[in-house]
């Protein structure tokens, strides 16, 4: 995928930082590549980037304007029209990760026509996939898991398979949404594939490889939401992971955008474990990653080595306090050094 850069980041109106994450998380692991910020009146979302009009971001050399909020569901907001056909009027492509294609909305393909603009859909591929087939594949693979959504499972992700290359381990980040497909340049929304190929695409993007070699699956949903299990058990089949890591956020008592309770960390390891058997007998939990973004460094710290004991297992927050104990862990566990 050839997204020309630097970026736009459009953060529309949206009412918390969660639903801006898109554009946090391309601007946390490849700052080099965005330019400034735009958001509409009303928005509670903010990055650390200055606030730019299409003018001002045009001169100053953005190519491309990336939607980087969503909306429950994938969808585009009316109001929203405007600004993208705006920015198409200034000479921005534009990239998106919504449910629907930029280009079936009329006033955004005449736009992107008349300036010959290109629209980038990351949740649509030419792709074709077969059903899974659950077949023992060579190469190691781990994947990221959560009590929730959006709790950090894709920035594990990135850090941990940051981690095993510092310590010249093969590996690859496996991005199956639209923030990592931007991040990684490649990838599958997973959560657009028919639900009878989810488990195929999985196995797609982490194919038979080298027995040394590891591929880091960025989760997606958690198997208790009520809304995203069918992507995660999927995604967990086809995934065939050796080894998962639990994504925790511990300030919340329900699910996202849902009245169901947050489960605990054993039951998702239990859960995982159960369901994962199915395509990997030896499947095993081999850490947990504590989303403390809310929580003073104590409490933080303090947190983490109480659940890494409940668990009997090396617990980080791996944005904040590095990789290390899960990497060491993984290491021993599976006789890497």
């Amino acid at each position: 995928m050839s997204i020309s850069k630097p970026y736009l980041l459009f953060l529309g109106d949206v009412k918390d930082e969660l639903a801006a994450k898109t554009a946090h998380g391309v601007l946390d692991w490849r700052p080099e590549w965005c330019l400034g910020q735009i958001t509409l009146p009303g928005c509670k979302a903010h990055t650390t980037l200055s606030e730019m009009s299409l003018t001002d971001a045009t001169e100053a050399g953005a190519k491309t304007m990336v939607i980087g909020c969503v909306n429950a569901g994938g969808v585009l907001p009316d109001h929203w029209i405007e600004t993208i056909v705006d920015a198409l009027n200034h000479g921005l492509d534009i990239a998106a990760g919504l449910h629907i294609e930029l280009g079936s909305i009329p006033a955004i393909a005449e736009a992107a026509a008349k300036n010959n603009r290109k629209l980038h859909d990351l949740r649509f591929t030419d792709l074709t996939f077969p059903t899974g087939k659950g077949d023992k594949r060579s190469g190691k693979r781990l994947l990221t898991v959560g009590t929730d959504c959006s709790v950090g499972k894709k920035y594990s992700a990135l850090a941990l398979q940051k981690g095993l290359a510092d310590r010249n381990i093969s590996s690859d980040f496996c991005a199956t949404g639209q923030t990592g497909i931007l991040i990684a340049e490649r990838g599958v929304a997973i959560d657009s594939v028919v639900s009878d190929f989810i488990s195929g695409a999985a196995e797609h993007i982490s194919p038979a490889t080298k027995d040394d070699h590891w591929d880091v699956i960025e989760g997606q949903g958690a198997l208790h939401h009520p809304s995203f299990a069918s992507v995660s058990l999927g995604l967990l089949h086809g995934s065939q992971p050796d080894a998962f890591v639990v994504c925790h956020e511990p300030t919340r008592s329900t699910m996202r955008g849902v009245s169901a309770p947050i489960p605990s960390i054993q039951d998702v390891i239990d859960l995982t474990i159960q369901l994962g058997r199915l395509t990997n007998p030896d499947i095993r939990c081999v850490g947990l990653a504590i989303n403390t973004m809310m929580l003073s460094e104590n409490h933080a710290k303090n947190l983490i080595e109480e659940l890494g004991e409940a668990h009997k297992l090396p617990a980080t927050d791996p944005v904040r306090f590095g990789t290390d104990p899960i990497i060491d862990h993984i290491c021993a566990e599976f006789k890497l050094v």
